[in-house]
C-alpha cells in the first residue's frame, strides 16, 4: 500500500512538472525548464523509495505497468480539472487497455507455478552413504 501511496503521490508531482506549465505559455521556456525541474525533483523523492520499498513485494515489470496506470488517472484527473480538457471516449478506450495489461502482468504464469512447487518441495542434499533431507 505505501508503494501505492508514494506512486501516487509522486506522480501527481510529475504530472505538473511535465504538463502544469501549458496553462502558462506567456512564461519563457527556460523558466519553465528551471521551474519543471525544481517540481520533478520532489517526484524522485517519492518515486525512488517507491520502486525500492515496491521490489520486495512486486516484480518490476508490474511496478512499471502499475505506474502507467497510476500515471493515466492521475493525469485523467489533472487533464480534466487543471488544464479543462474533456476526457473523449478513444482516450478512455486507450486507458481500460492499458488497465487490462496491468491485469496481464499480475496473472500467475506457468513459471511462476513450478517456482512455487520447487521452493515448497524438502531439499535433499548428497552426504557420504545416501541422501538426506
Amino acid at each position: 500500500m505505501l508503494t501505492v501511496a508514494l506512486l501516487v503521490i509522486s506522480n501527481i508531482f510529475m504530472t505538473f512538472a511535465w504538463y502544469g506549465h501549458l496553462n502558462f505559455k506567456s512564461v519563457p521556456l527556460w523558466q519553465v525548464i528551471v521551474i519543471s525541474w525544481g517540481i520533478a525533483f520532489f517526484e524522485y523523492c517519492l518515486a525512488v523509495p517507491a520502486n525500492r520499498f515496491g521490489s520486495y513485494q512486486f516484480t518490476t515489470a508490474q511496478l512499471k505497468v502499475m505506474q502507467e496506470v497510476i500515471t493515466l488517472m492521475v493525469f485523467s484527473v489533472f487533464s480534466i480539472l487543471f488544464l479543462k480538457e474533456q476526457l473523449k471516449w478513444n482516450y478512455v478506450a486507450a486507458f481500460i487497455l492499458v488497465v487490462g495489461a496491468v491485469g496481464l502482468v499480475f496473472l500467475p504464469t506457468k513459471a511462476d507455478a513450478h517456482k512455487a512447487v520447487a521452493e515448497s518441495e524438502p531439499v535433499k542434499t548428497l552426504v557420504a552413504g545416501g541422501a538426506k533431507q
